[in-house]
């Protein structure tokens, strides 16, 4: 993993950041690989059920065991790449559609015409468009490309035809979902009210869209739900899950200036070096003030926020420490460079940082410049030829979204909407290394890292590490996300196509 840059054991011992190849001592001990106890066991059980059910135990179910084991048995006892995962080529994005899912009913045949109003930032929007051409389908309606939020925090007044190719979008889903530009004109002058406007409740099951929405929309013919970010359940069946991805992951296309520069970007830090890792920073004000955590920065930072926090009427008083100890804190620029070179990434490494508006400015940045300097954003990179973009938030996301999907390894200090966006979107295309920083075990390493040696502490964070580093069987939260974890999407190669990196 290369050699502990000087750099980083001087800030490391002197108490300040530090980060660097820093693997694990040699002297290491190593454990004994474990007994196929689990193997045997899972193919015994499997026999059981052959038996019992009559279920024909295939070769996917093997080879699905087999590669269980020996992914576990490579996260607990082999040495990560830190690069790319060796049992990422096992598994492929599935989501087309299958034999029996029904077609999309014609605009004149159609239910009626459902508008979406979406809500939030690049990605949650990304997420509500998702979501809006599932619920299109399940109530047999003509959708009308979603508009976009022109009114929250970011206010930009991008449409959809700014951001995204509309008429791939359209053309796309044509075989799923019937989708026009906006409501004839014809059709809104024999309407006799203006469309129906109401909010669906988080997470809604179909049931909700079908018993409650839908006569409506038949009595109006025309129906809008606004504010639509995380209006549909993450549980739903297989199909449907299926179509979220096929609207994710291949009909929301960018538009051809967003991606050309995107594009550009990428070209530019290949150039400099064949891989590089990209580091989604979400470190603006608003979003620390609405965490409720403390970051270091005394009185002056307890204020500030604390003024910012008081948008928000409805949040309860929160303990700072409290918040920290349970992993709810974005890692600190300085944090995410600490856990990098804990990890093996030396100071010579390409970074390339996604982040809005950084509390505290270069400041806050510099602890990571000095670890790793070769740092770059949008703006450096692509200097006057960003002044085009430079109004609209949105698509200054995009651009971002672009470079850090491309990227050899994504790592996030956050697990905000374009995380876990672009972290399903990445187990999709082939599970490209992804970090998830263990924001609770990190927090007490960070807390007495300048009680332990470099190695000790590089060994410990690889150790809190494993299972959150874009494998195939990664730990998954207790109440995961289908847009992070698109499991219904991902499928296991049959056993005489897999290649197994070694």
């Amino acid at each position: 993993m290369g050699r502990k840059p000087d750099a980083v054991a001087k800030s490391y011992h002197s108490g300040g950041g530090g980060a660097g190849a820093g693997a694990s001592s040699p002297r290491a001990a190593r454990k004994a690989p474990p007994s196929p106890v689990f193997l045997g066991t899972a193919l015994f059980v499997l026999g059981f059920v052959s038996l019992f059910t009559g279920h024909v135990v295939t070769d996917a179910d093997w080879a699905r065991i087999r590669s269980r084991w020996r992914s576990k048995q490579h996260r607990n006892y082999e040495p990560i790449d830190i690069w790319e995962s060796k049992y990422s080529s096992m598994y492929y994005g599935c989501s087309g559609r299958s034999a029996d899912f029904r077609s999309a009913v014609p605009e004149n045949r159609s239910t009626g015409y459902l508008l979406i109003a979406t809500s939030g930032g690049l990605n949650q929007q990304r997420i509500g468009i998702t979501d809006a051409v599932v619920v299109a389908w399940i109530l047999n309606a003509t959708l009308v490309v979603p508009e976009l939020d022109h009114h929250s925090f970011w206010k930009d007044d991008s449409d959809f035809s700014d951001i995204f190719d509309v008429e791939w979008f359209i053309s796309y889903l044509s075989k799923d979902v019937t989708i026009v530009k906006r409501i004839p004109y014809e059709v809104m002058l024999s309407m006799d009210k203006l469309p129906w406007t109401m909010r669906a409740p988080r997470k809604s099951m179909p049931e909700f869209y079908i018993d409650e929405v839908l006569p409506i929309l038949m009595r109006r013919r025309a129906l809008q739900l606004t504010k639509f970010d995380y209006r549909l359940t993450s549980d739903l069946d297989e199909d449907l899950q299926k179509l979220r991805c096929r609207v994710n992951f291949h009909a929301l296309k960018f538009t051809s200036s967003i991606h050309a520069m995107g594009q550009k970007l990428v070209q530019k830090l290949r150039l400099m070096n064949t891989r590089y890792v990209a580091v989604h920073l979400r470190f603006e004000p608003d979003m620390l003030a609405f965490s409720g955590c403390y970051y270091g920065g005394g009185e002056k930072e307890r204020k500030e926020l604390g003024e910012i926090r008081k948008r928000w009427d409805t949040l309860p008083e929160l303990s700072a420490e409290d918040e920290r100890s349970r992993g709810k804190c974005p890692l600190t620029p300085h944090e995410v460079g600490l856990m990098l070179g804990a990890l093996g990434f030396g100071n010579d490494t390409l970074l390339y940082v996604a982040s809005g508006e950084i509390y505290g400015g270069d400041e806050t940045l510099q602890p990571l410049r000095e670890l790793f300097a070769n740092f770059y954003t949008k703006e450096k990179l692509a200097g006057d030829d960003l002044n085009p973009f430079l109004p609209f938030s949105s698509r200054l996301a995009a651009i971002d979204f672009i470079v850090c999907d491309e990227s050899d390894v994504f790592v996030t200090n956050n697990n905000g909407n374009m995380a876990k966006v672009l972290a399903g979107r990445r187990r999709y295309m082939g599970h490209k290394r992804t970090i998830r920083p263990n924001a609770k075990k990190l927090n007490v390493l960070f807390q007495t890292r300048n009680q332990l040696g470099w190695d000790t502490f590089s060994r410990r964070v690889q150790k809190v590490q494993r299972g959150l580093m874009g494998e195939p069987d990664d730990i998954r939260p207790k109440q995961d996300d289908f847009h992070e974890f698109p499991s219904s999407c991902i499928c296991l190669r049959k056993p005489g196509n897999i290649s197994v990196t070694t």
